[in-house]
């Protein structure tokens, strides 16, 4: 009997499945119809099994390391069926249902998220709160079984296309130091008094969303953990967000190089050297990549070192797309292609999920320990 437990035997099984199972996107490219294939390609993933591997049977899953998640992610979006953004959601917010959700209510949504049944977001940043989330200000009041909602968030990606939202508030009176006094709630969008304004950025995608809260109530059983327990949340979620949702960004930054070799090549502007320094970095990020997949495979805990990933990610991010900038003159400064959609959402690679600033200054004092000087 096969033991798809295995991670080679299973990639080896998700390839051929994957041969024999037309899921090509259509050939015009929306966020929107990004959102609608990345549902399709889960359902069909969740219907045959592969997309319950790798996560536990109480919430839905079948078992096995994590790292049956990481070949799933690296398969399906390598080969450009969907998108690293919506599918990079997985891995930031199942983990966090699993682990701080009533087991009932994880039991229940997990397999919705997996399924593509649902989209989810993570309302997190504030106008006035981003890298300090301890300052935020969205503040949720008790009132008798239900808690009442007011605030706003930003930057929050694909809200606008999201079922529920794992939401950050400020709880407790001011004498509650501000660690202590964070609360995370899982939040339906539809709720009355939640507003979604989408931000149409400089690549000229609406990925990120405005979302405000007035009066808007939820019940108790939907709070993740105890009341102050967001912190922690968010310490445990953040680790996710900087290491295991980029996988199959990996992939993709991958096929993009290849891509890239093809396009160069036809212009005659191919550049060894500077196709070496990206396929490097590429590679080092990837081996990176690799040992975290390990360390939870063994059952380690994710934490600060997931900022070694973050940094890495960004700087070969970024790097790849300096190069096609460089190799291909004018393409991305003069042509309204994907390169150029992809050069100015790169820019991004060192800001979002934590500056690098921020990663940088983790390494140093909580990993070298080297203090706040």
């Amino acid at each position: 009997m096969t033991d798809l437990h295995e991670p080679a035997t299973f990639r080896t099984a998700l390839q051929a499945w994957l041969t024999e199972n037309d899921l090509t996107p259509p050939e015009e490219r929306t966020l929107a119809g990004d959102m609608r294939q990345f549902s399709r390609v889960q359902k069909a993933l969740y219907d045959a099994r592969w997309s319950r591997y790798g996560w536990p049977e109480h919430a839905g899953g079948l078992g096995g390391p994590a790292i049956l998640r990481a070949i799933v992610g690296e398969e399906v979006v390598g080969r450009r069926l969907v998108e690293p953004g919506p599918y990079s959601m997985l891995e930031v917010l199942a983990p966090t249902m699993i682990d701080y959700a009533p087991a009932e209510l994880a039991a229940e949504m997990v397999p919705k998220l997996l399924s593509g049944e649902e989209q989810w977001c993570q309302g997190f940043s504030e106008p006035g709160s981003g890298s300090d989330l301890a300052s935020l200000t969205t503040r949720a009041v008790i009132d008798g079984d239900t808690w009442v909602i007011n605030g706003q968030k930003v930057w929050t990606s694909f809200a606008q296309y999201s079922h529920r939202c794992i939401l950050l508030t400020r709880t407790g009176d001011a004498d509650t130091p501000d660690h202590q006094a964070i609360t995370a709630f899982f939040v339906d969008t539809d709720t009355p008094g939640i507003t979604v304004r989408p931000l149409r950025t400089m690549h000229n995608v609406d990925e990120f969303c405005e979302v405000y809260f007035d009066d808007v109530v939820v019940d108790a059983v939907r709070m993740l953990g105890k009341p102050g327990d967001g912190w922690q949340l968010a310490m445990d979620l953040l680790p996710y967000e900087r290491s295991t949702c980029f996988w199959q960004r990996i992939a993709y930054l991958y096929s993009r190089f290849d891509a890239l070799i093809g396009e160069a090549k036809g212009l005659g502007a191919v550049a060894d050297s500077d196709l070496g320094s990206a396929y490097l970095a590429l590679h080092t990020l990837r081996c990176r990549s690799r040992a975290t997949q390990h360390r939870l495979a063994d059952g380690h805990k994710l934490g600060p070192d997931t900022s070694i990933d973050k940094v890495l990610l960004a700087s070969a991010e970024q790097q790849l797309y300096d190069t096609a900038r460089d190799l291909m003159p004018g393409v991305i400064e003069l042509e309204d292609d994907d390169w150029r959609t992809e050069f100015l959402y790169s820019r991004a690679a060192t800001i979002y999920g934590g500056t690098a600033e921020v990663q940088r200054n983790i390494i140093a004092r909580r990993l070298l320990g080297l203090g706040k000087d």
